[in-house]
């Protein structure tokens, strides 16, 4: 069960942010899985268990990430990533861009916590403002639910060029690229109380409506074939 995050949490991140090198780590080693990985790897279960007794079959994988950074993809940075997440999703770690995600993140700056792509193909989008064009009532009612809440803001690259005249009641869902409902927070004292799980899993609740339409995309058929 989670118990919170403690101050070794935030002294490992800012640590590894400025000793981003393998000594460093490796003597401080403990400390990250005992302050950070053990932690998120409770506070990701609690969530998991959670959502999936609200959700029908098939249930929500758990993936919580890894602090090494992809040796191919360094690009001048250290090995190591001074952040963790975890994400819950339906489909596989081979299958980011056509579904969506719940998750939860940490970094020295703060935590987040949100619902979206990690990079929506653009054939999804696609799909999407399809559905909107076939039945816009289904996604106003879900723009009703999101004007009713003020904990997670809308998020995401918008088109340069408008899909949607600007002033249509779902043109701001329409003209994004990508699609993604977050919530940022500073580190304050809730990360260091089991009460942050609550929050989070209330967030997520607020979330699986969005959730189960998004996820729901991936098998409409193509736009140009329907």
């Amino acid at each position: 069960m989670f118990q919170g995050f403690s101050q070794e949490t935030v002294d490992f991140m800012w640590g590894i942010r400025f000793n981003n090198e393998k000594p460093w780590f490796e003597a401080h080693k403990a400390q990250y899985q005992n302050s950070f990985l053990l932690p998120m790897r409770e506070l990701a279960a609690q969530c998991q268990a959670a959502v999936n007794k609200e959700i029908e079959d098939p249930k929500l994988n758990l993936h919580v990430a890894r602090i090494y950074r992809d040796a191919r993809r360094l690009f001048g940075r250290g090995p190591y990533k001074d952040n963790l997440w975890f994400t819950l999703f339906r489909g596989d770690q081979s299958t980011p861009h056509e579904h969506p995600a719940l998750w939860f993140g940490l970094s020295p700056d703060g935590w987040d916590c949100g619902m979206g792509f990690w990079d929506a193909t653009p054939d999804i989008m696609a799909k999407f403002r399809a559905r909107i064009d076939k039945n816009p009532k289904e996604m106003l009612a879900l723009d009703k639910l999101f004007q009713r809440q003020s904990y997670f803001q809308l998020a995401g690259t918008p088109f340069k060029r408008p899909k949607m005249p600007v002033d249509q009641p779902l043109a701001r869902w329409y003209n994004m690229r990508t699609v993604a409902l977050e919530h940022d927070e500073p580190l304050d004292e809730l990360l260091y109380t089991p009460a942050l799980a609550d929050q989070v899993i209330q967030g997520f609740h607020t979330l699986l409506p969005f959730y189960t339409f998004f996820d729901s995309l991936w098998a409409d058929p193509e736009p140009n074939k329907q």
